[in-house]
């Protein structure tokens, strides 16, 4: 009656797992004879929204955050606190103890942050380039250039119009104070058809190696002739003549098409460049170590660069009146983009959690922030895409550097507003053929404010000029220029890392199609190593018999 009996069933034990336990089984190697004798149930340990917040693991990953946003506060308050010390000159009269001279100083650790970046920015777009266009074919390459470009160029529009709307609701030119021109402000002149021609000279650089630090500008210089007429009257005519000169500064433009071509070719080559993509790779990986170590720099640079931009404010009543209206509609215009329209986009298209997205891009804009620089915050966006927002690196690495050049969502708004303000100022009535005029030039002109020094100054004179208003008129908001230049490149940061989870979605089938590919190529090498084994194996040993039998 063996079948009645009560069979012993072996209980299996359950063991709790938490996150530092399954870590470190993860990490202990498994032998190939090894069996497993416990069978482990993970139990996910339920903790509340503080506990997750305030975990140990939590803030140390977050500290460098922290410490930075930290470093922005502190870089106001104490700049302002300092104003009260600040000399009116460059002498110490008064009491006052902190002159022009000084500032420089405070503004020096700050300028070494930037310059490391900076100095980062040349191997890291040659590497992630080349790296992630050798992983593709052409097809794929194009096509997901093609969905970068429409992205870029349509959000770029649609910030155009936003800042249209804004400015001609608020109407900031027609309320407040009159505006005081500062006598410091800058002006320059240039013509939209040079700014076009700039952009393919730099498309096609002469020499690439000085394309890593000299790019083409046109420079106009202003010719006054007295002219007589035929019934003797005479005036003054002003022609502009133009002069293309070599400017420092790299050509981003001419070493992205460079790039582009170069990593497309060593994909096509495949076995025989093999050795140039494992380089590019490699040289990546290095580059992006070197960031994480100027990264913990990161909040020192930014608290000196915040402070000292505090204390060279020369009025702190430049930001009411007038100017504060226009301040003000510039910044709802960003708010509005930047957290309604971006997020909405990037949820419609891809289901992603518009907050966690944000959320994993913070170190990013709080350093676009401090240093108002989209292409020196390049390196620390490359990390938070990659590795906060968990984005693909072969789109990442393409779209990234092809955005920090071609997308200014936040440059065109302030263009299309700053140039209707200054026209309200003046009283000149503008139509709706000037309007759509507005919108269009600042979309274009945008596109090209990377290759021009003082990229921001320069595209504002082509927008006035196609609106047939004069360029002296740029020293009406130079003032407030540099904070709204720092809210515009967080935009235009935050723009570009959007780009990146769309056309991610949008491109996965040749991503899923690519990485089926690969790993076919991966199975037929393994493959076709085991039969030439056992081949090699086989001539071994019938060689060893004969050797035995003689």
């Amino acid at each position: 009656m063996h079948f009645f009996k009560k069979k012993q069933v072996s209980t299996v034990p359950t063991v709790v797992v938490t996150d530092t336990i399954q870590q470190e089984l993860a990490s202990r190697p498994v032998s190939a004879q090894s069996k497993v004798l416990v069978e482990t149930t993970v139990v996910p340990v339920k903790r509340s929204f503080c506990q997750q917040c305030c975990s140990k693991e939590n803030l140390k990953e977050q500290a460098l955050l922290i410490a930075t946003v930290t470093a922005v506060v502190l870089g106001i308050v104490v700049g302002i606190s300092l104003r009260g010390l600040k000399c009116p000159g460059d002498e110490r009269v008064n009491g006052c103890r902190i002159t022009k001279e000084d500032i420089s100083y405070i503004e020096f650790p700050g300028k070494i942050f930037i310059d490391i970046l900076k100095m980062l920015i040349l191997p890291l777009i040659v590497s992630s380039i080349i790296s992630a266009l050798a992983q593709l074919d052409a097809q794929s390459s194009g096509k997901m250039g093609a969905r970068a470009l429409v992205y870029y160029l349509g959000t770029t529009l649609i910030a155009s119009i936003i800042g249209i709307i804004l400015v001609l609701s608020i109407r900031p030119g027609t309320r407040g104070a009159t505006v005081d021109i500062k006598p410091d402000a800058k002006s320059t002149e240039g013509r939209t058809i040079d700014t076009v021609l700039d952009l393919f000279r730099n498309l096609f650089p002469d020499n690439i190696m000085e394309a890593t630090f000299r790019s083409y500008a046109t420079s106009l210089t202003k010719n006054v002739t007295s002219v007589v007429l035929p019934d003797g009257t005479t005036y003054n005519k002003t022609t502009l003549i133009p002069k293309v000169e070599k400017r420092d500064g790299i050509n981003v433009l001419g070493l992205l098409l460079f790039c582009i071509i170069f990593g497309i070719i060593i994909s096509r080559l495949k076995k025989k460049t093999l050795i140039l993509k494992q380089f590019f790779e490699a040289l990546l990986e290095v580059v992006m170590q070197l960031v994480r170590i100027a990264m913990l720099y990161g909040p020192i640079g930014i608290f000196f660069l915040i402070a000292a931009k505090m204390l060279e404010m020369d009025n702190l009543a430049d930001f009411v009146g007038s100017l504060g209206l226009y301040m003000v509609t510039v910044l709802a215009g960003l708010f509005i983009h930047g957290l309604i329209i971006l997020p909405l986009l990037l949820f419609i298209i891809t289901r992603i959690n518009s907050f966690k997205y944000i959320r994993g891009m913070s170190q990013a804009l709080v350093t676009a922030f401090g240093t108002a620089s989209s292409s020196a915050t390049l390196p620390v966006t490359y990390q938070c895409v990659e590795l906060k927002n968990h984005i693909d690196p072969r789109v990442s690495r393409f779209v990234l550097p092809l955005g920090a050049t071609v997308n200014m969502d936040g440059t065109a708004l302030y263009e299309a507003v700053a140039a209707i303000y200054i026209a309200q100022l003046k009283g000149i009535p503008l139509n709706a053929v000037k309007i759509i005029v507005t919108s269009l030039t600042s979309t274009l002109a945008s596109v090209g404010a990377a290759s021009i020094p003082q990229a921001g100054l320069v595209t504002m004179v082509i927008v006035l000029n196609a609106l047939g208003l004069p360029s002296d008129e740029v020293k009406t908001i130079y003032a407030v220029d540099w904070l709204l230049d720092r809210f515009r490149t967080t935009i235009n940061v935050f723009g570009d890392s959007i780009g990146c989870a769309i056309v991610q979605h949008l491109s996965r089938k040749e991503l899923a199609a690519l990485d089926e590919k690969n790993a076919a190529e991966e199975n037929n090498k393994s493959d076709a190593v085991l039969p030439a084994f056992v081949a090699d194996t086989t001539t071994t040993t019938e060689q060893t018999t004969s050797l035995m039998l003689v």
